[in-house]
């Protein structure tokens, strides 16, 4: 029912936490950004910013043509509204799921993405931007760890697609330089989520992805990312 176009990334696991929490029927395209494939005009034709995850769901709820759709927001948006899980139901529950599903794509997965680089790949080390995306992530996790004060989720009580599109993001924590005991109820969260079976699976099929390659040393695979 779903083609997923995939490569275990934050942004890729995203999509698989919601699919092993649904049981979704799908299968796995394979997209290797290190050799460039999100740049092949089949997959330009659904996902034009040449970023994965895609999916194409071929048998959307109107019944009509399959429907694509690109960007792990709007993609965990549409799984939800097609299953009718993972997103409150109610005005209140159901917005306050977006304000933080958008607070991710918006701002948590770009800081973050950007201390990975600066720190880990990018080939001179800028003291001033090493040291500004630091603060910006420890600003972030702050931010998080004060919403889950009280709270078993972000949304609240229920997990929701807010929580699958934050959790792939601080996993990478020691690369990002951070410490999960500095934040409590940050980290209550995230041992919460790693604890469950479909988190479980869905990193287990990232192991499975063959081709895989260090950034820090491939450099075609530095020249299709960093446009080097």
């Amino acid at each position: 029912m779903i083609e997923l176009h995939y490569w275990p990334t934050p942004n890729g696991h995203k999509i698989t936490l919601f699919l092993e929490e649904t049981g979704l029927p799908y299968t796995i395209k394979p997209v290797n950004i290190g050799k460039g494939e999100q740049f092949e005009p089949a997959f330009l034709k659904i996902s034009p910013n040449n970023r994965m995850p895609a999916i194409v769901d071929t048998e959307p709820a109107d019944g009509g043509a399959p429907v694509s759709v690109f960007e792990s927001g709007a993609i965990l948006q549409y799984l939800a509204e097609k299953t009718g899980r993972f997103l409150p139901k109610d005005l209140r529950g159901r917005f306050t799921a977006l304000e933080w599903l958008f607070w991710q794509v918006g701002g948590l997965g770009p800081m973050l993405g950007q201390n990975h680089h600066f720190n880990r790949y990018a080939p001179e080390k800028i003291p001033y931007a090493i040291d500004r995306y630091m603060r910006e992530t420890r600003r972030l996790y702050g931010v998080l760890d004060k919403q889950l004060d009280g709270r078993d989720f972000i949304a609240g009580s229920e997990y929701t697609i807010a929580d699958m599109a934050a959790y792939p993001w601080i996993v990478p924590y020691e690369n990002q330089g951070m410490k999960l005991e500095d934040f409590t109820h940050l980290k209550r969260w995230f041992e919460r989520i790693r604890d469950r079976d479909a988190t479980r699976r869905a990193y287990a099929i990232a192991d499975t992805i063959e081709g895989k390659t260090d950034l820090r040393s491939d450099e075609e695979a530095r020249r299709h990312l960093f446009g080097r």
